[in-house]
């Protein structure tokens, strides 16, 4: 996903060979015990190894040999509300960021913001999944890494956007139903109980588990770190 610039590559070199062309100084100075002459020594080769290695670092940059890139995919997070998957899905994204890979990510509650008249009845959620299926198929089309944290409980509009996309990752957060009810600070699980709230999904509306995801993680005792790292992992795995 990124390649070596010539600026880097010459700062690589600079650095090495300042610490080489040191070493070799300090060495000269034993064998001769004349500062002069050492300092000589360490400075012509300092000119000439920078030269050989930004030539060498240049060289390697252009062969693929030994290079994996990984594949743009869309790794799509579902669960219930509370599961983990808003925590997760950043967390990945960082991770992807530090190692210099594109990604965008499309959050459910960050894209009803935007578009308010977004209902919850199953039929406009199912038509909200499909929306964010195809704008997550074509960000990996043109080269991103798409990361989706959408409850998204049907099965139907989920096998939609897998469809769209090149690569698709389905990560099922199984982390129970008791688990996301503890953690609600907002008592949307509450009022869901108490009939204030329709279609909230585990308690009013139905969620249709994953039958073949990629990924099941319970975030229950799992780490946001090690959660992360099972993702990375899994993802170098398919390049």
């Amino acid at each position: 996903m990124y390649s070596e610039t010539h600026a880097r590559s010459l700062l690589k070199a600079l650095s090495w060979r300042i610490a080489g062309s040191l070493t070799t100084s300090a060495i000269a100075f034993v064998f001769l015990r004349r500062w002069d002459l050492a300092l000589a020594a360490g400075g012509l080769d300092f000119l000439v190894k920078v030269v050989i290695y930004y030539l060498h670092e240049r060289v390697w940059d252009r062969l693929a040999f030994g290079k994996r890139q990984l594949r743009p995919s869309v790794l799509w997070f579902t669960g219930l509300s509370g599961a983990g998957k808003t925590t997760l899905a950043q967390a990945v994204v960082a991770e992807l960021g530090r190692r210099a890979i594109r990604a965008e990510h499309l959050d459910g509650d960050t894209i009803r913001d935007l578009f308010p008249n977004t209902g919850f009845t199953p039929e406009e959620r199912e038509a909200h999944v499909r929306r964010v299926g195809y704008l997550a198929s074509r960000l990996e089309r043109n080269g991103l890494f798409v990361v989706v944290s959408l409850i998204s409980p049907s099965r139907s509009a989920r096998d939609f956007a897998r469809g769209l996309c090149g690569s698709f990752v389905e990560i099922h957060l199984a982390t129970p139903l008791e688990e996301c009810e503890r953690r609600d600070t907002k008592g949307l699980y509450r009022k869901a109980r108490q009939g204030e709230l329709a279609n909230f999904t585990g308690i009013s509306a139905p969620y249709e588990a994953p039958e073949h995801p990629e990924l099941v993680l319970d975030t229950t005792s799992l780490s946001v770190e090690d959660a992360t790292r099972t993702v990375l992992d899994h993802l170098r795995k398919r390049a």
